[in-house]
């Protein structure tokens, strides 16, 4: 207990401190208590940034896909698991679909890469039939729906675990009741079933809206490149980029603190519609 109780005091509240600096014109040799303050001048010189803009629409619009189609698909797979598939089988797809969760983003990366990159498999086939060169890894079109689909391969399973325990917390009795008032399998499905899960998916659905802008700083950045900066450019990759290569801490701490107070926003507001819709949402 004491080092997650350590981890959480230094790492997550203690640098909530260090978000002064957006306030400060930060210089890191004099610190903190050293840096003459700013006031909000960080923050104008922020929102003057077209840059900033593009990337905070770049992560809206990533955000919006994501919530769009990351949430359907492990529900549609946990409720193929439950039921489907018979009991080995069952657990032998969950694990496939669940595997993909611990590999990390660097070799998930270079395993796409592999299929869909210049000299991928996947490309070689595309192109080996038309006659012309089909690059899925660099086309800037397509850099937002290839985002949704390695998020998706690779994090789906753990979606699906949380949902299909879901599943099995709904009583059997209620399905042997409907089934016994004449309800076929897509009544069950929306009376029961749904009805069940629908905590859970609020649930979910508020944890990802509190975490919404960041729509994968390791996964747009291993790409980034790839797709060029114009089409693949958010706010992660806008402050790494303003912090360690600019050196601008303090614009770059400015944008940070934008980010977490429209999460914050987003995450009470999504939890009080939860509770006027009924529901438990994350807190009362």
């Amino acid at each position: 207990m004491v080092p997650g109780v350590l981890y959480f005091a230094v790492f997550q509240y203690g640098a909530l401190a260090m978000n002064v600096i957006a306030f400060q014109h930060y210089i890191p040799f004099l610190g903190m208590s050293h840096s003459p303050w700013a006031g909000i001048s960080n923050f104008q010189t922020l929102f003057g940034d077209p840059g900033f803009w593009r990337a905070v629409g770049h992560t809206v619009s990533l955000a919006l896909f994501q919530l769009v189609f990351f949430i359907p698909v492990p529900l549609a797979v946990a409720l193929l698991l439950h039921s489907v598939l018979s009991g080995p089988v069952r657990k032998f797809v969950q694990s496939v679909v669940f595997l993909p969760h611990f590999v990390s983003w660097v070799v998930a990366v270079a395993l796409i890469q592999q299929m869909v990159g210049p000299t991928g498999v996947l490309t070689d086939l595309l192109s080996g039939g038309g006659g012309h060169m089909v690059n899925l890894f660099t086309d800037p079109s397509l850099f937002q729906p290839m985002m949704v689909a390695e998020l998706i391969w690779k994090d789906c399973g753990w979606a699906t675990v949380i949902f299909t325990a879901a599943l099995f917390q709904v009583d059997e009795q209620l399905y042997e009741s409907a089934a016994m008032d004449g309800a076929g399998p897509w009544r069950r499905f929306w009376h029961v079933t749904l009805p069940g899960v629908r905590p859970v998916v609020v649930l979910v659905l508020i944890m990802r809206l509190g975490s919404v802008f960041s729509v994968g700083f390791d996964q747009v950045l291993l790409q980034r490149d790839s797709f060029g900066q114009r089409v693949s450019e958010v706010i992660d990759t806008y402050v790494y980029y303003h912090a360690t290569v600019n050196g601008d801490w303090s614009v770059a701490a400015a944008a940070g603190l934008f980010k977490g107070a429209v999460a914050l926003v987003l995450v009470v507001a999504a939890n009080k519609v939860a509770h006027r819709l009924g529901e438990q949402g994350v807190y009362r």
